[in-house]
């Protein structure tokens, strides 16, 4: 049998270790943008990509002021989409002892009356009265700040106005009066102050959402007095016309 030359089995080997080194550049995978995500294993995460628009594009979130009540303060924040309440939460709310009950029980269902009402004329929730007063104020500033940017429109009774009354001196304390008009009519109502301390925080508690509530339905200050609340209702009314006045009645 005939050897093979030295010479011979240099070239071979040679050229078999040049043709590895082409077939392995030939499954090389390409670099450039478009093969990113094969290198990297996955594409963006949704939450980086720019949104598409949808149902909640156009949602805003406000919060209201901060009420006091006898029992700590109250502070209502909402989530509005397309001019309609579509979520509501207490940022603050009466904490402590039996507060911490009252208010697990009575918050969820004011966020859930907010939202079906649409509006911050709702009921107060039993055995927390308090509470209930003071989330309607903060409600119904969080929806005056929401609708204040719109500004007036031209023309005689259009638009949104956000118009505050006189503060006015009764027997047991000062009344003021904010009142939200849109298109004419009152569709809002608040007491930015009221008679505190002592009985007056029980007799402010029960009167002002009735008093709120007979604004709105009346569409002028020409509402009757709260039985057991003759001044509160007296500088209520007084206030409330004041900031009418403002817009031209």
């Amino acid at each position: 049998m005939r050897k093979s030359h030295p010479v011979r089995r240099a070239v071979l080997a040679g050229a078999a270790t040049v043709s590895a080194i082409v077939l392995l550049l030939s499954l090389k995978p390409a670099s450039g943008p478009g093969s990113a995500p094969a290198a990297g294993g996955a594409a963006p995460p949704v939450a980086a990509q720019s949104p598409q628009g949808g149902r909640d594009a156009g949602a805003s979130t406000v919060t209201g002021d901060a009420v006091r009540t006898q029992y700590g303060p109250v502070q209502v924040r909402l989530t509005v989409s397309g001019g309609r309440i579509t979520g509501a939460e207490a940022v603050q709310a009466p904490k402590g002892g039996q507060s911490d009950r009252v208010t697990a029980d009575a918050v969820p269902k004011l966020n859930r009356a907010a939202v079906a009402a649409g509006s911050a004329d709702i009921d107060a929730v039993s055995g927390a009265t308090y509470t209930s007063a003071g989330y309607r104020q903060s409600l119904q500033s969080a929806l005056d700040k929401a609708a204040a940017p719109a500004g007036p429109e031209s023309g005689p009774g259009r638009g949104t106005q956000v118009l505050t009354g006189d503060a006015v001196r009764t027997q047991y304390g000062p009344v003021q009066v904010r009142v939200t008009v849109s298109g004419g009519r009152i569709t809002g109502v608040e007491a930015l102050q009221t008679p505190k301390g002592g009985r007056s925080d029980r007799i402010t508690g029960e009167a002002v959402p009735k008093l709120e509530r007979a604004a709105v339905a009346a569409g002028s200050a020409d509402i009757d007095a709260v039985s057991g609340a003759t001044y509160t209702s007296a500088g209520y009314r007084q206030s409330l016309q004041s900031a009418l006045d403002r817009a031209g009645g």
